[in-house]
């Protein structure tokens, strides 16, 4: 029987070619924990608004692994060490770090699995899989937790400039059509340094990483956060959170048995075996199986929420500079109640608002650091001026308010 080639490659729409190092890294891949990530989006439920954006944990984990070999061979460039364990290990922890992500990505973070985050949970994974391959998953384990003793290579998978978010910005960009997002991971990669064992910059980066930040900020607001794909989001949200509340007072709700199984199950603080086995079984398309089936179901409240997400009939939203009141929450509400005959609980559940924040940047939080030729080093914000006059490292809050267009002409706010 002919052996398999491990050695192969990937063509990716953005980088060209990407190339496996190593048989260990190619059996991770073929590993089913893994090929799981081919069936959760990327960008949850953001394909509503832009048609192009259905890829998924499966294109960027793997785009996140060739950004780290581009940063392994610039940092051995300039004279720091790292052996060959140590290589595969930033791959291992670089390929692995999304495991742990639900159906539809950060849509539905703890809230199907509660309380969990999906690191705790790609932890769990990792450690799953790393008895599977025979304890050579330990080292990626100690990076990815940040409990190795090189800091910096912690900083490659996770901090606010690592691989994760140069490739997830660039895809994200690509593939939703939002050109603003669109950053020059290559040359910010180029200028990577290693200075006591922390991740710097080079001074000539400094305009770089601007338009990084700047990127960043763009795309939560115009991809992640535009204000369809935010109600898609939210609807979906509130159609798991009454489906789970409606088995919980014992009424019958169909659906995939893995999902049905987290559904009537409180919050947890850790995952057991079988909750981890049962947990790698679902991915988007159990969510949709059951919006299918959920928009069948006797109750108004469930079957209208998965009807509209089906039909893509979504709910308008608004953005605001202060929150609404209840006041006016509730006339909207006594308006569709009255106008279609909804009941109290199906109008509660179509009209509601709430608040978002972002941050672009944590200059508090591990800044990033700019390295100059004399040696010496500064955080970003003493590095570039302007920084201290830019909105990166300010909380962005926006509150807004959700209605069904039926109830538009008594919105006034």
């Amino acid at each position: 029987m002919q052996a398999t080639n491990k050695l192969k490659i990937f063509n990716d729409p953005i980088y060209g070619f990407i190339t496996i190092p190593n048989t260990l890294v190619f059996d991770v891949i073929e590993h089913p924990v893994f090929q799981r990530l081919r069936r959760i989006s990327q960008m949850g439920m953001s394909y509503l608004v832009y048609p192009g954006a259905h890829h998924t944990r499966f294109h960027h984990a793997l785009g996140a692994m060739h950004l780290m070999q581009q940063a392994v061979e610039v940092l051995r460039f300039k004279g720091t060490n790292i052996s060959e364990e140590e290589e595969q290990a930033l791959y291992l922890a670089i390929l692995l770090h999304d495991i742990g992500h639900g159906p539809f990505s950060h849509a539905l973070e703890q809230e199907i699995v509660l309380g969990m985050h999906h690191e705790s949970i790609s932890l769990s994974l990792m450690e799953y899989l790393n008895e599977v391959f025979e304890g050579k998953l330990t080292l990626a384990i100690a990076i990815f937790k940040g409990t190795y003793s090189r800091k910096f290579m912690n900083q490659l998978v996770s901090s606010q400039l690592d691989m994760d978010r140069l490739d997830y910005l660039k895809r994200d960009s690509f593939y939703s059509g939002v050109a603003e997002g669109n950053i020059n991971s290559d040359r910010l990669i180029k200028m990577l340094q290693v200075y006591q064992d922390e991740l710097v910059l080079e001074e000539k980066s400094i305009y770089s990483v601007e338009k990084f930040l700047m990127a960043r900020r763009l795309m939560y607001w115009q991809a992640y956060l535009h204000k369809t794909s935010l109600v898609a989001e939210l609807m979906l949200l509130k159609t798991i959170q009454r489906a789970r509340k409606l088995i919980a007072k014992g009424v019958e709700v169909s659906g995939p048995k893995h999902l049905l199984y987290f559904l009537s199950r409180l919050e947890q603080e850790q995952f057991s075996k079988e909750d981890l086995f049962i947990f790698i079984q679902l991915d988007d398309h159990d969510i949709m199986v059951a919006l299918k089936e959920w928009q069948h179901h006797s109750d108004k409240v469930l079957s209208e929420l998965s009807k509209r997400l089906l039909d893509r009939n979504l709910l308008k939203i608004k953005f605001l500079n202060q929150a609404v009141s209840l006041e006016s929450m509730q006339q909207i509400r006594n308006h569709l109640q009255q106008k279609l005959g909804w009941d109290e609980a199906l109008a509660k559940h179509l009209v509601f608002k709430g608040k978002i924040k972002t941050l672009t940047y944590n200059k508090t939080s591990e800044p990033i650091k700019i390295i100059y030729k004399n040696g010496t080093v500064e955080v970003l914000e003493d590095a570039s001026p302007s920084m201290n006059h830019s909105a990166h490292h300010k909380p962005d809050t926006k509150h807004y308010a959700v209605f069904p267009k039926e109830a538009r002409e008594v919105v006034n706010f």
